[in-house]
């Protein structure tokens, strides 16, 4: 069968996938590491970081269309063969998130007491995440600019780079976290430290490398105001596609949260799970980003269908495969998370749920790829509304009914990942099947 058998761009896809994933797995352990060291300190600390991580990770998941704007204008100019030109907007780019990234963290300090103070918390645990977030905020700038950085290796078609980066990170974080908290007896102002330190470190690291990769292309490092402009209106538009993905899932944990505590409990398994999946699935979409812009950029339009034929055959058979795992272990899985009885009580069926959407799942992540990629931002943007808009009544007709038990959780489950994610794969499987995203060329 053609999809068991080897195609030729198998070893590209692999290429950029594989270093893509290990990076993507390797995001998230900044935070596991802060948890796993305050979480000694005692309760109250680890509830501060709870809500100071809430606020800290909205704002970074809204900004990560820093890196997904600069991958595909990078690419295209370096599938026209511009390698000058590629770089010198990856750079547009990181002028861009420097800029975006001081603003935000001195409006972020400021606003600090009021973003901790809104969830209502004991005044014990607000001074934690107060403090925390405070200093966290001056971290903001170098995450920003590690996004835009690794947009413009993605879009040179380096991942290997950027997991480089993530693994240096990641164990500096550990080490200065440990030294900070427990031998400097700093708690939980030391946790935000080291982790800002290892921020900017990784951010170093990244200046080399693309001071090296503009030497070697002959590109300017300082800013041209109108590649920044074109990137924040590119960007514009995938941030308001983000704002609809994050309205989604707070309109779906305010309707887990109408149906009972055990509910919001299993709830949050659930899509702590389903995360751990998309990182997974979003390897996929990573190497699809890069390869469609590079070949848009080259005016190779049959490469481009064939990358997005390849990665639909791998994001549903690896879907598939991670999704039959959920479904086998649905039975056990909870008892990783919880002991409590109420809770064990109603996930397996929601679990069941997950594992039958993954494939599902597969087949929006990768079709998401390739129209980032392709630069069709504007599209997905718009239908990102429409999106929400097919999902809002599912969510509504749940809160009003308030069913409860495994059985509101399980329809929970079912009109998030086939009502608002089905929808998702109806609006980008109508437009990848259209031709009005394959721009060749320099846009």
């Amino acid at each position: 069968m053609r999809l068991f058998s080897r195609q030729p761009i198998d070893r590209d896809i692999l290429r950029l996938a594989v270093p893509a994933l290990g990076a993507l797995i390797a995001e998230p352990l900044f935070l596991l590491a802060d948890s796993a060291m305050i979480g000694h300190l005692g309760e109250t600390p680890l509830a501060g970081l709870g809500l100071a991580s809430a606020v800290l990770q909205t704002i970074i998941g809204l900004m990560v269309f820093l890196a997904y704007t600069t991958t595909p204008a990078v690419a295209r100019w370096l599938g026209a063969g511009d390698e000058k030109r590629a770089v010198s907007v990856g750079i547009d780019g990181l002028w861009l998130a420097a800029a975006l990234g001081i603003v935000l963290a001195a409006a972020g300090w400021f606003s600090t007491p009021v973003l901790v103070g809104a969830f209502g918390a004991t005044d014990a645990v607000t001074e934690q995440a107060a403090t925390y977030l405070g200093i966290s905020m001056f971290g903001i700038p170098a995450m920003l600019l590690v996004f835009a950085a690794t947009g413009l290796l993605r879009g040179l078609q380096d991942t290997r780079t950027p997991l480089y980066v993530a693994g240096f990170g990641f164990g500096v974080n550990i080490l200065l976290n440990f030294w900070f908290i427990y031998g400097l007896g700093l708690g939980i102002a030391g946790s935000a430290l080291g982790t800002v330190f290892a921020q900017w470190g990784m951010v170093l690291v990244y200046v080399v490398v693309v001071v090296r990769h503009a030497r070697k292309a002959g590109a300017p490092l300082r800013p041209h105001r109108a590649g920044m402009m074109l990137g924040a209106a590119s960007g514009g538009w995938l941030f308001l596609r983000t704002v609809s993905l994050r309205a989604a899932m707070l309109l779906a944990v305010f309707a887990a949260t109408s149906l009972g505590s055990p509910e919001l409990a299993a709830f949050q398994i659930v899509m702590t799970l389903f995360a751990t999946l998309a990182f997974a699935l979003d390897a996929l979409a990573i190497a699809a980003q890069a390869l469609v812009g590079r070949s848009l950029g080259a005016s190779d339009v049959e490469s481009v269908r064939a990358v997005l034929r390849r990665t639909l055959e791998w994001g549903v058979l690896c879907g598939a495969g991670l999704g039959l795992i959920v479904i086998v272990t649905s039975g056990v899985l909870g008892a990783l998370f919880t002991t409590a009885p109420d809770v064990l009580a109603i996930i397996q069926p929601s679990l069941i749920v997950l594992g039958l959407s993954v494939p599902l799942g597969g087949v929006v992540f990768v079709l998401d790829g390739v129209l980032i990629g392709a630069g069709d931002a504007r599209y997905l943007a718009l239908t990102g509304l429409v999106n929400f808009a097919v999902f809002v009544p599912f969510a509504v007709a749940i809160v009003l009914w308030s069913p409860g038990g495994s059985r509101g959780l399980a329809l929970l489950m079912l009109a998030f990942m086939f009502g608002y994610l089905g929808a998702r794969a109806v609006t980008l499987g109508l437009r990848a099947r259209s031709t009005a995203w394959l721009v060749t060329g320099i846009r």
